[in-house]
């Protein structure tokens, strides 16, 4: 996998955390970090996703169904 160098600030007690961790078991910091960030990406991706639909909605830029059309598509209609 090819890696990037990033900087960024985190706080003092999160940092002192990871470095524990990093003592405790030997491995690197950055390993732990990696694995917070890209545990976490994929839960961020969905939430700010469904915010920007729940922003289109708003401004009218999806189609929407209603109840009855969506009936019918399924076969469900009486």
């Amino acid at each position: 996998m090819a890696t990037t160098v990033t900087s960024m600030r985190i706080p003092t007690e999160l940092n002192e955390r990871y470095s524990k961790l990093a003592r405790e078991t030997g491995r690197p910091r950055s390993f732990y970090v990696n694995e917070a960030l890209q545990e976490a990406i994929g839960r961020l991706e969905y939430e700010y996703g469904i915010l920007k639909d729940i922003e289109d909605y708003r401004a009218g830029k999806l189609e929407t169904y209603g109840i009855n059309e969506v009936r019918v598509h399924c076969g469900l209609a009486n």
